[in-house]
Formats: structure tokens, sequence, C-alpha cells
């Protein structure tokens, strides 16, 4: 998939005018994105759309019109977006309680590496976690990772060609899982690979 670059951005005068309707519509294309994993894991899947959406608000939001701050931004997410055979996600361990989310997150050390991907019969595929930065220290994980789904060009064919996605989590202290991931999900997914 193609990188974002100013062209494609409003200036923060035209973002105010066509906000309400942008957001309307990456909030409706956003529904489709994002996978409930058990009761408090959350895979939202991003593409062009979704971050062209954050870098819009970061601009509007921090008041940025120069051109090296605008191109900070894309710099910063551009790499969430999906190359074309992989998928790319923010996953998140959601717990409203902080008490109760603080006791979890020590519990769930590791747990990025064991969200897993399946597409038909093939190998479950693990995510490259946190390339940004380490979100883990030795008492507990974040409740907020950064992955990516490499896929092969054989699994790719086959999303492409409508096979099933199945998606879950294997941490001894998190087991769910997806089977197959819902119908307007996957199509989506379908949509990030070329």
């Amino acid at each position: 998939m193609t990188k974002l670059n100013r062209e494609n951005l409003f200036t923060l005068e035209k973002y105010a005018e066509v906000r309400p309707e942008f957001r309307a519509r990456v909030m409706a294309h956003k529904k489709n994105r994002q996978l409930q994993i058990g009761p408090n894991a959350r895979l939202y899947f991003e593409d062009a759309l979704t971050m062209q959406y954050q870098i819009q608000e970061m601009l509007r939001i921090e008041r940025i019109f120069e051109a090296a701050g605008i191109q900070d931004e894309l710099d910063a997410y551009n790499p969430l977006i999906p190359d074309g055979t992989n998928w790319k996600a923010t996953f998140m361990m959601e717990y409203p309680d902080e008490d109760e989310r603080r006791e979890q997150l020590k519990k769930l050390r590791g747990i990025e590496r064991h969200v897993w991907a399946q597409v038909a019969d093939f190998a479950r595929v693990t995510p490259i976690a946190d390339e940004d930065l380490e979100r883990e220290d030795d008492e507990k994980t974040s409740s907020v990772h950064f992955l990516r789904f490499e896929l092969t060009p054989q699994m790719v064919e086959a999303v492409k060609n409508g096979a099933p996605i199945h998606m879950g989590i294997d941490h001894p202290a998190y087991t769910h899982a997806v089977e197959p991931v819902p119908q307007n999900v996957r199509d989506s997914l379908a949509g990030d690979l070329s």
C-alpha cells in the first residue's frame, strides 16, 4: 500500500471544514477493522485511512502547519500502514478498572508474542511486536502494543480468494480465539493485501 505524503493531507483550515464528515467516514470504516478477542483484548487494524485520520488529528491538536512538523507526523505514522503482504494492528488489553488492569498486566507479560493469525489451514502467524520501542519491563507488559503479521505469498493469495481468517491469543493467562473472523473484518483485511 502507498504511504501517505503531504499531498494526501488536508490543510488545518480545510480539515476544520471537512472534519465532521471525514471523522464519520473514518469511524464507519474502523467498525470493519477491529476484532475483539475474548473479554479484554482487541486488535485495531490500521491502514492508510486510519493513519491519515490519526495524522490529521495530531496536526489539528498540536496546531502543526510547518513542513518539518508535518513530515515528523508522516514519519511516525506511515510505518503503521500495511505493505501489501501484512496486517498491522494496534493491540490493546482493555480493563476499565485501573486496579484490575495493573494486576492483569503483571500476569500478561509477553502476551504480544502469543497473539496469532491463521489463514485457512496454513500455519499460524505470530506477529512482530513493538518495532518502535520496548513496551514491557520486568514487572508488567503495556496495555498497548503494535503488531505486524507477515503473510506468505500463498496466504495472501488464499485471503484474496476468500479463505477464512482465524485469530486468537494463546497466552497461559489469556487464551481466546475468534474462528473464523467475521466476514466484514475478513473482507476489510483482504483489502490490505496486494
